[in-house]
C-alpha cells in the first residue's frame, strides 16, 4: 500500500486544512517527540504530557510557515519546547534553593540547563544565518550537513557541477561563519 510523503501530506493539509491529515502525520513521530522529551526532561510522565502540548503547538503553528522538512521541524519544535520547560523547573526552583541546605548539590544541574539553553541559542543563530544565504549555498550546505548527501548526489539532485557544489558548500561555510560571527558580536541572539 502506498504510504502518501510528509511533503505530500503537509500540501495536502495545507489545501485542505483538516486535521486528521495533520494527525496522520504527527502519528509517524510520536516515538520521535517522545524519545525528545525523555532525552531533556528524564520523566516519562512529564514527556507523555510534552508530547500532547507539542502536538497541540503544531496545529497552531503549523499554517504559519512553509515547512521544507517536516521531521527536522517537528524536531525542534520539540527540543525548544523542552528546553522552555527546563528553564520554568531552572526558575521555579530557584527560590527554593536559597532556601534549602542543598543549595550546593545544585549549581552542577543548572549549568548543564544553561549550556543546553546556550547550545539552542547558537543553533537558533545559525538557522536563522542559514536562511540569509545565497540560495544555492544555503540549499547545498542543507543538502550536504543536514540530508548527509554526497557532492554526487546533490550534483545529480539539483544539476550542478561537481565544482559548483563543493564551491557552493565552502563559500556557504565562510559566509555563515561571517554571518554568526557578526551576529554574536553585535548580541543579536
Amino acid at each position: 500500500m502506498y504510504q502518501k510523503t510528509d511533503q505530500e501530506l503537509l500540501e495536502q493539509y495545507a489545501r485542505k486544512k483538516d486535521n486528521r491529515i495533520l494527525g496522520e502525520l504527527l502519528q509517524r513521530y510520536t516515538l520521535l517527540l517522545f524519545g525528545v522529551c525523555m532525552k531533556y526532561l528524564k520523566s516519562e510522565e512529564e514527556s507523555r504530557d510534552a508530547v500532547q502540548q507539542i502536538y497541540l503547538k503544531v496545529i497552531t503553528e503549523l499554517p504559519k510557515y512553509k515547512i521544507d522538512h517536516f521531521k527536522a521541524w517537528l524536531y525542534m519544535v520539540a527540543k525548544n519546547h523542552c528546553l522552555m520547560k527546563l528553564r520554568e523547573r531552572k526558575s521555579g526552583k530557584g527560590t527554593a534553593l536559597e532556601l534549602s541546605d542543598t543549595h550546593a548539590a545544585v549549581p552542577a544541574e543548572d549549568r548543564t540547563i544553561d549550556l543546553k539553553i546556550e547550545k539552542e541559542k547558537k543553533l537558533q543563530l545559525m538557522e536563522a544565518s542559514l536562511e540569509e544565504l545565497q540560495k544555492d549555498q544555503q540549499i547545498c550546505l542543507k543538502l550536504f550537513y543536514l540530508e548527509k548527501k554526497s557532492y554526487q548526489e546533490i550534483a545529480e539532485e539539483r544539476g550542478y557541477t561537481l565544482l559548483q557544489v563543493k564551491s557552493y558548500i565552502q563559500n556557504g561555510k565562510r559566509n555563515l561563519k561571517i554571518l554568526i560571527e557578526k551576529k554574536l558580536n553585535s548580541n543579536h541572539y
